[in-house]
Order: C-alpha cells, then structure tokens, then sequence
C-alpha cells in the first residue's frame, strides 16, 4: 500500500526546511484563527459557568436572609468578631446592616463570598473578545518577519521580535504587580523561549517534514 502523506502541523511549519513562506504563513494565520477561536470560546464558557456559579450563590445567601434573618444575624456578629471588633459592637453593626434586605444581601456577599455584588460579576463576551485579541496578536507577531524575509533569516527575526514582545509584555505587568520591569520581563521572556524551543525541537525531531 502506498504510503500516505502527512502535511506537517502548522506549529512545526518553521522549523522544517524547505517550506515556503506563503506556505509558513497560511499554517501560521490557520494556527492564530483557531487558537484565537479556541480560547475565545473556552474564555466565554467559564466566565459564564463562573457567573452562573456566582449568581446562585447571591440568590441562596439572599433566601437564608429571608428565611432566617436571626442566624444569618449571629453569622454576621461572629464574622466581625473574628476580624476584632468587639461583641458588642460586633452586634449593633449586624443588627444595622440586617435592617436593610440590599444591604445586608450586599454585606453577607462580601463577607461570606468575596463577592461584590454592585461590580457586577463579569462579562463572558468581554472576557471572550479580550482573549481573542490577545491571542491573535500574539500570534501574528512571529509571522511579520515572513512576509519580507525567508529562511534563516525569517526565523532569527522572528525570535526576536516575539522574545522582545515577551520582554515588553513581563515589563507591562509591572505596572500591575510592582515587581522590577527587568526581572519580570526576563522571567516572561525566559518562559516563552522554553516554549517555543520544545516545538522548534519538535519540528526539527526526524520524521516532522516528511510524515513518518
């Protein structure tokens, strides 16, 4: 029987000689629409499941409060206890914020559940858009170097240019997080590098370009 030919998968496509760019640039743009697509829709399930999760929570403490306001009372007083507010004080707080239905659902959300219920619980669409665009973005960066450059020297600027979004992305983060740009960029840098060197290595392992 004749032997079947194996097309290789588009996250081995650079690492094979011989490809052509269209060719690198066809399984790289099929790679981003998919992967975009994949995480899009995996994004948007579980923030819904999430809400969803959280929603019924909401709606479960808010039937305790209507069913048994005196120990959703006592829960409350002993919550503040706990953090060192005295008994007395401790009570007085409670009995005030139980007078309110929407307070007290408010307050037993955050204390109980970490929850903030003014906030909002999040968006799966937004949440869906927003990994779709980082994802696309983040693929289509190793693809620029092919579309004026071949060979070798597609592949270096290819690195670099994703090793030098990784470093910018880690830097960013710090923004966030207060960590020192350099180590936080150099550690993202560093992760990415790892990555892309197991599937560079698989490329190359014998049998990636010709299916066997």
């Amino acid at each position: 029987m004749a032997q079947r030919h194996r097309r290789p998968p588009p996250h081995r496509v650079a690492a094979c000689a011989g490809v052509e760019n269209k060719v690198i640039i066809l399984a790289g743009v099929a790679g981003l629409l998919a992967g975009a697509f994949a995480m899009a829709a995996g994004e948007c399930i579980s923030m819904r499941v999430q809400r969803e999760v959280f929603e019924r929570l909401i709606h479960l403490e808010a039937h305790e409060i209507g069913t048994d306001p005196d120990y959703e009372r006592a829960e409350l007083t002993d919550l503040y206890i706990k953090k060192g507010i005295s008994p007395d004080l401790a009570a007085r707080l409670a009995e005030e914020l139980m007078s309110d239905p929407a307070v007290a659902l408010e307050t037993h959300a955050r204390e109980e559940l970490g929850l903030d219920p003014t906030e909002g619980l999040g968006s799966p669409w937004a949440a869906s858009g927003s990994s779709f665009a980082t994802f696309s973005v983040g693929a289509f960066i190793p693809l620029v170097s092919f579309t004026f450059l071949s060979g070798n020297p597609a592949v270096i600027v290819s690195a670099v240019l994703s090793l030098a979004s990784l470093f910018a992305i880690g830097a960013g983060i710090t923004f966030l997080t207060g960590r020192k740009r350099y180590v936080s960029g150099l550690r993202m840098m560093a992760i990415g590098a790892a990555a892309a060197a197991i599937v560079y290595g698989v490329g190359r392992f014998p049998g990636a370009t010709t299916g066997l």
